[in-house]
């Protein structure tokens, strides 16, 4: 261990000493350079061309603002049908809806519809009830489970870039 630390203190010296000693050189170098002799020249811009850019950017910032703060997904109710509860999720850029609502106890049946070639869409994983499947291009691909429990439970992309929820009530 103190073999390390003399080792690093002795890079961070010779760094140090480096850097220095380039700094001195660097500044003892002659300036040739034609553009060196002019002067700057201040450019005053119209107070409407200030006021444009300022007010843009504070519009930028507010829709940032709101995209990732005050935006929130849509959850969207399955429907039942001869006892399932099923709900039909397009994967295109990601899953639409993005929360699921069901009731707890009875069957869920998602079905999938894949538009999106990338790779990282094509499959889906629900590890709460251990489903891994592949989502096959341009086709519904149905996932069936039961939550036994209220609660929230994830489905995520292959790669878990892409998220989305179903949450038992």
């Amino acid at each position: 261990m103190r073999h390390k630390r003399k080792i690093g203190g002795s890079c961070a010296i010779v760094g140090l000493l480096l850097g220095t000693a380039s700094g001195l050189v660097a500044a003892e170098m002659p300036m040739q350079h034609p553009a060196s002799q002019e002067k700057f020249e201040r450019l005053e811009q119209p107070l409407e061309v200030k006021l444009g850019v300022v007010t843009g950017g504070l519009f930028l910032i507010g829709l940032e603002l709101w995209w990732f703060l005050l935006s929130q997904p849509k959850a969207k109710q399955s429907t039942l049908d001869e006892g399932v509860q099923m709900l039909t999720i397009q994967v295109d850029g990601g899953y639409l809806p993005s929360q699921v609502v069901v009731k707890a106890g009875q069957p869920v049946q998602l079905n999938f519809f894949r538009r999106d070639p990338s790779s990282c869409l094509e499959k889906i994983l629900l590890p709460d009830f251990r489903i891994a499947a592949d989502l096959a291009l341009n086709q519904v691909t149905a996932i069936e489970f039961t939550p036994n429990k209220p609660g929230e439970y994830s489905f995520t992309c292959g790669m878990h870039m892409f998220r989305g929820v179903v949450r038992a009530e």
